[in-house]
């Protein structure tokens, strides 16, 4: 009786899932290597790169090293580069005081990575956590307890103006500091550098997962914890409506590409972003969420393949123009294959 049982149905959803060519003609939402910015992390000297535990397959790397993986990353499609420097704890300090130094480990990079391809966008950080001792984003005040947003912005101006100098094609602040994104477009503009974008950090949560890159960079190592407090900068995870108006402020105050940092866990902040404004907006796949699907593919629970494919998908679906992703190399040489 069940074998002759027929719905009349018009609609069939599932006539266009029928084939893989079928599939493909409806796909709505395409990954490509242009669609992804890599990160990467820059040491000094001339030793052998140096895989992040927590990261797979994430090196910090010597200069080098770090024009070698530019160019690899060139030749599979990916567009830009942003670039996070570790350094030496040695030269950190309470107020971050490395950050200005013109001839810095990441100006350094910047203008080696320039130099080998030239057609690479070079994107910088312009936040104090790699320069301080307390690994926070710019400089306490007299209790400690909290980050100066003034003084701070202050110092902020002048790293965008010395990184602009370098050649680099994108200054993102990621700091969350008020009005910081305004002070660092009238100083590049006062500086001759009105071609140089800024990429805002704009909707930055206070989030968990920030952990492994804490590693990466030494700032937890600075501070003693990986579990640093930055609540009174960084948006509460509990709000949508905020994130609205962090990034429209940002674009106010002059803004090239709008930022949703992290990726997957705000996916409707990515949609709530781009249909509220036309800029361009990015969104940051951070390294939390990178581990996670590592550690869960190594314990064979997750196909790593596909759950790397699915979690940029979802990403790019929200609403997102690019994404940041250390995933970024690999997807691009499967995407191209």
């Amino acid at each position: 009786m069940a074998d002759s049982f027929s719905l009349d149905l018009t609609q069939r959803p599932r006539r266009l899932r029928r084939t893989a060519s079928l599939r493909s003609m409806v796909e709505e939402t395409v990954l490509r290597p242009a669609d992804f910015i890599a990160p990467l992390f820059v040491v000094e000297g001339r030793n052998e790169p140096d895989e992040i535990a927590s990261m797979p397959g994430v090196f910090r790397l010597n200069l080098q090293d770090l024009v070698r993986e530019c160019r690899a990353l060139h030749q599979v499609g990916v567009p830009a580069v942003a670039l996070f420097p570790r350094l030496d704890p040695n030269l950190k300090d309470e107020i971050g005081t490395g950050a200005l130094d013109e001839d810095s480990l990441v100006l350094r990079a910047v203008r080696a990575v320039k130099k080998a391809i030239p057609e690479l966008t070079v994107i910088t950080d312009v936040a104090l956590d790699p320069y301080t001792t307390h690994g926070h984003d710019g400089v306490l005040n007299a209790s400690g307890d909290d980050v100066e947003n003034d003084r701070t912005v202050g110092i902020l101006t002048q790293m965008a103006i010395l990184q602009a100098r370098a050649g680099v094609d994108l200054v993102a602040p990621s700091d969350m500091m008020d009005g910081r994104v305004g002070a660092i477009r009238r100083a590049l503009d006062a500086a001759g550098h009105s071609n140089t974008g800024i990429m805002a950090y704009s909707a930055k949560f206070n989030s968990a997962y920030y952990g492994p890159f804490r590693d990466a960079v030494g700032s937890a190592q600075a501070a003693g914890t990986r579990l640093l407090n930055k609540a009174t900068y960084q948006m509460n995870p509990a709000n949508r409506r905020e994130a609205l108006t962090e990034a429209l402020l940002d674009e106010a105050e002059g803004a090239d590409i709008l930022m949703v940092k992290p990726a997957g866990m705000y996916l409707d902040i990515i949609r709530d972003l781009r249909e509220a404004t036309r800029k361009p907006v990015a969104a940051y796949q951070i390294s939390g969420e990178y581990a996670q699907i590592h550690a869960a593919a190594r314990l064979g629970w997750l196909d790593l393949a596909r759950c790397r494919h699915e979690s940029l998908l979802a990403i790019k679906r929200a609403g997102a123009d690019m994404i940041l992703t250390y995933f970024a190399r690999e997807m691009a040489q499967v995407l191209k294959a």
